[in-house]
């Protein structure tokens, strides 16, 4: 008994008895709905949840165990939520907040693209699909720091000089085929010059020996299979490319509905 009392369990618990005790006591307004109805749907839920995870229907008295478990968990969430716990905590804030966006991109991830944005789609990104592309391409090894890697990208794009890391491949390749190309990089290498920006210095792109920076010259598609062969392929990557546009648009929506104001230090 003397280390059950010790508990702060039991402290919050009590705290909390005392509390709606004064309410009760001095007229203060306590707003809980204090019914509880576990109707026929609660229970097919709480059963089929349970056969989900066991691969069995669970027993009569397994049942009960649920709904008890069920009872105890909304007792629990509304008293917290009278006790306002729920107020300037970040755990619960983060979560709602992870519940939205789940709930926004579940919105988008079920969206179809019209005919018209899925062949222009496709139109634009035919490499992509392309069964034996071959590339023209240049590569500048930049070792294997991520960081400073993406850096000399970005020089490279403003016109400065970057040094090259020693390797022993080819600095250059003429309308090499993507076997060829992993044979001497890696296939994630190969494979990731589909998605390429022709004419400027990518990346950084990985390969087996660290970063590189890449500048694709050419590319020359050949054997593109049809959209109408393709098409589940192709909404999915759509759906995927537009995805983060979606999202900044929702929150945006969102957004525009509220009053925003920041005190400046």
């Amino acid at each position: 008994m003397k280390q059950a009392l010790r508990e702060p369990l039991v402290h919050f618990l009590g705290a909390g008895s005392a509390l709606f005790l004064l309410m009760g006591q001095f007229g203060g307004e306590d707003s809980l709905d204090r019914s509880i109805t576990i109707n026929e749907a609660d229970v097919a839920r709480l059963a089929s949840q349970w056969e989900q995870t066991w691969r069995r229907a669970p027993t009569q008295e397994q049942l009960d165990s649920l709904i008890r478990d069920y009872i105890k968990e909304e007792i629990y969430f509304r008293e917290g939520m009278r006790l306002g716990l729920d107020v300037d905590d970040p755990v619960i804030r983060r979560r709602l907040r992870a519940k939205m966006e789940f709930l926004a991109n579940a919105e988008i991830q079920n969206m179809e693209p019209t005919e018209a944005a899925l062949q222009s789609f496709y139109a634009a990104n035919k490499i992509r699909y392309a069964e034996k592309p071959a590339f023209s391409f240049d590569q500048i090894f930049l070792g294997d720091d991520a960081d400073a890697a993406k850096a000399s990208v970005l020089a490279l794009n403003a016109g400065k000089q970057v040094r090259a890391q020693p390797l022993s491949a080819s600095a250059s390749m003429e309308k090499a085929a993507s076997d060829s190309i992993g044979r001497e990089f890696g296939d994630g290498f190969a494979n990731s010059l589909r998605n390429l920006t022709k004419g400027r210095w990518s990346g950084p792109v990985q390969s087996g020996f660290g970063w590189h920076a890449v500048r694709v010259r050419d590319i020359v598609a050949s054997g593109t299979p049809p959209l109408s062969d393709i098409r589940q392929r192709v909404s999915n990557d759509w759906r995927a490319e537009t995805q983060a546009t979606r999202e900044a648009a929702a929150y945006q929506a969102l957004l525009d509905g509220y009053d925003i104001r920041i005190a400046q230090p």
